[in-house]
């Protein structure tokens, strides 16, 4: 047996009174994998949900082991759409759980490779033992918000969903009206009633019924988002958001727009230099470098895409409403005269440099340079 193999049989990555667990988590059911380190994994399922049945397999998981009822547990599973709220409660349960990004996971790079949620549940379970070895960066593991933190970006992603909504049913209106040679410039309004008054009757019975009930949802969901906004506004003059209003001071940074930033990035996650905010937003370059082949792939939008497709579009408003400011100046020395493919290559690297000037402008109250500020109301 070579010696790096009887290292690596000897050395025991896990301590003696160590359980781990990984979850595989479902809407019907929940696979659990446990481990101490040193015993074939041991699995089961509960049902989705099931707090009760969940410590139950853990109590009887350090049975079956031999560890301790006092023992360590380390568990880990990959975010998804049960979100922050079984992290918390494993927290509370005094079990050491991290919650990962499932991008981040490492898988094998066969054509056809087996897949199954025991299979992911063994992978998950072994990575945590090797993080809890060392390996740090065997994946990346998510900071968790606040309960605060999270409930604060409910307003302008549901704000988001509306904004598509209202397109869908203003579209599907519009379709519907050219069936008929019929056409509306302002769908909904304010001269909606007066002309849907003028030509509902040159539409067949089943088709205008269709129309207003379209129509009714349409307001119903216009009617939501003025409350929306309206509630934004309210949090911000009450002072409730005061990172928001101090983005919002800036030219070319809207209310909305301050919001989606301090909310998702900016007001909650902590970086340690500028790579870090970067990599965070996906705008982090990914060059591919091997033997004679080297190319580049171009960002890397790992990370939160809300933010990062708004930086891109502040990128353009910040061009037309900031032309004195440094980074404007930059943009046009590099990439206004070269050719429609460099100007977009070059708003992604001004989208960059503009995040990190806000999030310096959010956390230590430094103005971009020659940015200028909106006029006091």
């Amino acid at each position: 047996m070579l010696p790096t193999q009887t290292a690596l049989q000897i050395k025991d990555t896990t301590r003696a009174a160590d359980l781990c667990m990984s979850f595989e988590l479902s809407d019907k059911a929940w696979k659990l994998t446990f481990s101490d380190g040193r015993h074939a994994p041991s699995r089961c399922t509960v049902a989705t949900g099931d707090q009760r049945a969940l410590l139950d397999h853990i109590e009887r998981a350090k049975r079956r082991f031999g560890l301790p009822p006092d023992a360590t547990v380390h568990s880990c599973y990959e975010a998804g759409r049960d979100g922050w709220w079984l992290h918390r409660w494993l927290r509370e349960q005094r079990v050491d759980n991290i919650v990962v990004d499932s991008a981040s996971i490492e898988v094998n790079r066969r054509s056809r490779r087996a897949k199954s949620d025991r299979l992911d549940g063994d992978k998950l379970l072994t990575m945590l033992q090797r993080w809890r070895a060392g390996e740090t960066r065997v994946w990346a593991v998510l900071r968790e918000p606040t309960v605060e933190q999270e409930d604060a970006r409910r307003v302008h992603r549901e704000l988001g969903r509306l904004q598509h909504e209202r397109n869908a049913h203003t579209n599907r209106i519009g379709s519907l009206l050219v069936l008929h040679n019929l056409r509306m410039k302002h769908i909904a309004g304010r001269d909606w009633t007066l002309w849907w008054s003028a030509h509902r009757e040159q539409i067949p019975p089943a088709l205008r019924a269709e129309i207003e009930r379209e129509y009714a949802r349409l307001v119903l969901v216009k009617t939501q988002l003025r409350e929306l906004q309206a509630e934004q506004r309210q949090a911000v003059r009450g002072n409730s958001q005061p990172q928001v209003a101090q983005l919002a001071q800036l030219r070319s940074i809207g209310l909305r727009s301050a919001w989606v930033l301090v909310t998702e990035v900016l007001g909650w996650r902590r970086f340690a230099n500028r790579r870090e905010l970067a990599g965070c937003l996906g705008l982090t370059p990914t060059p591919y470098d091997s033997g004679n082949s080297q190319r580049e792939q171009g960002i890397s939008k790992a990370g939160n895409k809300r933010s990062r497709a708004l930086l891109v579009e502040l990128a353009w408003m910040w061009l037309r409403l900031q032309p004195d400011s440094a980074l404007t100046q930059w943009f046009n020395r590099r990439f206004a005269h070269g050719s429609s493919r460099m100007r977009r290559v070059g708003i992604v690297a001004l989208a960059r440099r503009l995040a990190i000037a806000l999030w310096r402008f959010v956390q230590h109250g430094v103005i971009p340079e020659g940015a200028s500020l909106k006029p006091a109301r």
